[in-house]
């Protein structure tokens, strides 16, 4: 899978126009998220579904009762994306709601459910956040294998977590398992407000699936040329 280039755009008008940049033959991957999503609702999807060769992630990370994740998952089946999200820390039941949901809502369509990615700590989450803020106690490593193996056994078909600890989460998991990291920053980039990053080659060579990378694709000043150096480095690193 190519980079994930997350969409992080206030509204579709400047989504559209960042596409248009790329030429319409380039197979994409792109992430939809909460600012996008709740501007535009699904009409964002539907209109960059008609872009050719795009898949979708939309990435709303859902957390609530079982019984809601499951109407909610229920209608993101229906719009026919390719990846979504849902907290790993709503537990087993509600990742199994959300992926009965979501098979539910694609067979309704007569389209392929999209694949659960369990949601296990932010990137942006720290060691002294996660002690002393959410009062979890251990390594932020632990925390997350914990919850990869938790959305493993609940029916998920992956997790987002940091690169930094997709070795620790491949052994716990074993191969057949997505591992979809954000936190992407290549050499000599900001960091921004994430804490646990890495380099493309770096997530690569410690066993990502694929990457999701924002701001230094979107906010580069030739964002085609940024992303076609970042998608290079992901390819080479093999």
């Amino acid at each position: 899978m190519p980079p994930i280039i997350a969409l992080d755009f206030e509204n579709q008008a400047i989504a559209t126009r960042f596409l248009a940049q790329f030429p319409a033959t380039e197979p994409l991957v792109v992430k939809i998220g909460m600012e996008l999503f709740y501007r535009e609702g699904p009409q964002v999807v539907r209109a960059i579904q008609k872009r050719p060769q795009t898949q979708i992630f939309l990435d709303l990370k859902l957390h609530d009762i079982p019984h809601t994740v499951e109407q909610a998952a229920r209608q993101i089946g229906r719009l026919g994306v390719q990846l979504t999200t849902a907290h790993a820390a709503g537990g087993s039941a509600m990742l199994a709601a959300a992926k009965r949901g979501l098979i539910a809502g694609a067979a309704e369509v007569g389209l392929k459910p999209a694949q659960l990615l369990a949601i296990t700590q932010l990137t942006s989450t720290n060691q002294q956040m996660l002690t002393q803020e959410l009062q979890i106690n251990g390594a932020v490593i632990d925390s997350v294998t914990h919850l990869a193996a938790l959305a493993q056994t609940s029916g998920a078909d992956g997790v987002v977590a940091s690169a930094q600890e997709a070795n620790a989460i491949r052994q716990a998991v074993g191969t057949d398992f997505l591992i979809v990291t954000p936190g992407i920053r290549p050499a000599n980039s900001q960091q921004d407000d994430q804490s646990r990053v890495v380099t493309p080659e770096a997530a690569r060579q410690l066993g990502s699936s694929a990457i999701v990378v924002g701001r230094p694709i979107t906010q580069a000043p030739e964002p085609v040329t940024a992303y076609q150096h970042i998608l290079s480095a992901w390819e080479e690193a093999k």
